[in-house]
């Protein structure tokens, strides 16, 4: 008895050392998240892609997609006014051409000055195809919406549009009403005052018992220590893509004081990276990220920022990330504020010289 009670005692330690040893699956480890930075690093500052097109509008928020042979991107402009989504398109991610508007100013809605649209379910595997997937035969938007006149004014909301064609340019199909807002009866302390910009990805694996994962940026009414709000991101989840319900009762991403945002969802391998921006916790504006083995769980990099200022184009800020990688490079589109205004530029794993739009 003395020798099985002895066993027991040591099989007990073996577990408990090799408990200790093995990390959190909520916890991706520090050589993970190297492994991944020395993936997504792009150094290589190729220049300004998107230009505004005067000094009255400003460019901003770039996603891009692929369909057939030609990539798309769809971004918003800002004209003092509010926001409307424009859409344009590249043979080679690096030299895009304006189609047209998806979506205008309108009367008397809830979202008639602000319509900031982010294009939902594309493909989000690293090297993938970068296509964007139907649901219920449509094409769907997210979008911040509100409205009052100007930068991000009044109290915003998410709104949810559709469309049978994302590749030209003609107005989009928009919910009456927004899906998510900060009067909510269940909105939370981080999301009580206002929501901004959002991502909706396919959550195949159901890994949040949901099909379909919203990431958004919101400000709540809780001040940090001076007295100031500040910015996370957030999740929601739906069934349906036109009703949502916030998960959890945490942001996923916060300092607690300055901005996280502007979430970006790619999966290497078996980690999801979510690309972010940072803001205001240290000077200026830069990328992030954090990976996650479920959607829920993030383990933030703590090492050196993916981008910064550093160029007099993005001297102000650099932020607002979409990265794809294809044929082997890596091209980190963001927005860029310096001396020529607001503007989309890209960074890049390779070097691919330099634009003479960026000079």
């Amino acid at each position: 008895m003395k020798f099985l009670t002895t066993s027991y005692a040591f099989l007990f330690t073996i577990a408990t050392v090799f408990a200790q040893s093995v990390p959190s699956a909520r916890t991706v480890s520090d050589q993970k998240m190297r492994e991944v930075y020395e993936q997504i690093k792009t150094p290589y500052k190729y220049g300004i892609v998107l230009p505004q097109p005067d000094k009255g509008r400003m460019v901003d928020s770039p996603t891009i997609f692929r369909k057939g042979q030609t990539w798309y991107m769809t971004y918003i402009i800002f004209d003092g006014k509010g926001y409307e989504t424009w859409l344009a398109q590249s043979a080679d991610l690096l030299h895009w051409t304006t189609q047209g508007r998806l979506m205008s100013f309108t009367e008397n809605t809830w979202d008639a000055t602000q319509k900031a649209g982010y294009v939902a379910l594309v493909d989000t595997e690293w090297g993938g195809s970068y296509e964007v997937e139907k649901f219920q035969n449509r094409y769907w938007m997210s979008y911040l919406g509100g409205s009052e006149k100007g930068y991000e004014a009044g109290r915003l909301g998410i709104g949810m549009a559709s469309t049978q064609d994302l590749t030209q340019p003609k107005e989009v199909s928009r919910l009456p009403q927004p899906v998510l807002s900060a009067v909510d009866k269940d909105a939370r302390w981080y999301d009580n005052k206002t929501i901004y910009k959002s991502l909706v990805i396919r959550d195949k694996e159901k890994k949040t018992g949901y099909p379909f994962v919203m990431y958004y940026n919101a400000k709540g009414e809780k001040p940090d220590a001076d007295g100031k709000g500040f910015e996370n991101i957030a999740m929601a989840v739906s069934s349906d893509m036109t009703h949502w319900k916030r998960y959890g009762q945490q942001p996923l991403i916060t300092r607690k004081t300055g901005i996280c945002g502007d979430a970006q969802i790619t999966k290497i391998g078996d980690v999801y990276v979510m690309f972010y921006f940072g803001a205001f916790w240290k000077p200026g504006a830069f990328e992030r990220f954090a990976c996650s083995y479920d959607l829920v769980n993030w383990t933030d990099w703590q090492g050196d920022d993916l981008i910064a200022p550093s160029e007099p184009y993005d001297k102000t800020y650099a932020h607002k990330p979409w990265v794809i990688r294809w044929n082997g490079v890596v091209y980190h589109f963001y927005n860029a504020v310096g001396d020529k205004g607001r503007v989309i530029a890209v960074a890049t794993s390779k070097d691919l010289g330099k634009s003479s739009l960026g000079q």
